[in-house]
């Protein structure tokens, strides 16, 4: 049986591309997710690792393209190794294989651990960005339908339950709700 080489590509969301990762590595087939790495159930990462077999190789343009973080980074690699296939990391450098390697385990614990650190990071920093519009009055989400609320507010004067309101006018009952609480602070 003949051996295949595939690439594995990962962005983060749509809008990005993988023209930067493996562009010039080539391989039999590629598999191309766009999810979080947080998630380790994604749906090409599944494929590939259902569709490789023994002597098969696997390029990762780099650590943090496979996993988030240690523990979902060392059982992709011992799945991998352990259906007798290797995997590279080109930005990193390190090829892994079924032999035990004691200082690629050490790069892989390294590495790894700095990869989960970077999303710790990227999340804290995305949290007091938040957290310093909101301090500055930034509204978050979808501006209220003003007209929609003065029209539940105009149907719950005339005495229309909630439920009723939001039948009628095929909305949630939540917005009702909204409407009605702004209705109280305005």
């Amino acid at each position: 049986m003949r051996k295949l080489t595939f690439n594995y590509l990962r962005v983060s969301t749509k809008i990005q591309n993988t023209e930067r990762q493996l562009d010039k590595v080539p391989c039999d087939r590629i598999f191309i997710d766009k999810a979080s790495g947080k998630n380790a159930k994604r749906p090409e990462l599944e494929s590939l690792l259902r569709f490789i077999n023994s002597g098969d190789h696997i390029n990762v343009h780099s650590i943090d393209r496979l996993a988030r973080n240690l523990k979902d980074l060392r059982e992709l690699i011992d799945q991998i190794t352990g259906k007798g296939c290797s995997v590279k990391f080109h930005k990193e450098n390190l090829h892994f294989t079924s032999e035990k390697n004691a200082f690629q385990d050490l790069m892989l614990s390294m590495l790894g651990a700095v990869a989960e650190f970077e999303s710790a990071i990227i999340n804290e920093r995305r949290l007091e960005g938040i957290a310093k519009a909101k301090e500055k009055g930034v509204q978050f989400g979808r501006k209220p339908d003003l007209d929609r609320y003065e029209d539940i507010n105009r149907l719950l004067k005339e005495g229309y339950s909630m439920r009723a309101v939001a039948k009628q006018l095929n909305c949630g009952l939540s917005t009702v709700q909204r409407a009605k609480a702004s209705r109280v602070t305005n």
